[in-house]
């Protein structure tokens, strides 16, 4: 895998192409990474003990080939 966790990386293809990130979580098995604030997706939550649910937004796994990495 040409980049690891803490690298500044740019997306290069996909809905987020353009935006740049800190790597916060490396898959090498899967060939994917996760970066900071780039393929959010949103989970709802359901209320427990009390609490009220609420809508989540949470990083999803983009694949390594497309991202480049910009600083390290």
């Amino acid at each position: 895998m040409h980049v690891k966790k803490g690298d500044i990386v740019k997306i290069i293809a996909g809905k987020d192409k353009g935006k740049k990130g800190p790597i916060v979580r490396a898959l090498p098995r899967e060939n994917k990474v996760v970066v900071e604030g780039v393929a959010l997706y949103k989970r709802h939550t359901k209320g427990r003990a009390g609490q009220t649910g609420r809508i989540v937004e949470r990083p999803r796994a983009i694949d390594a080939s497309n991202v480049a990495r910009v600083e390290k």
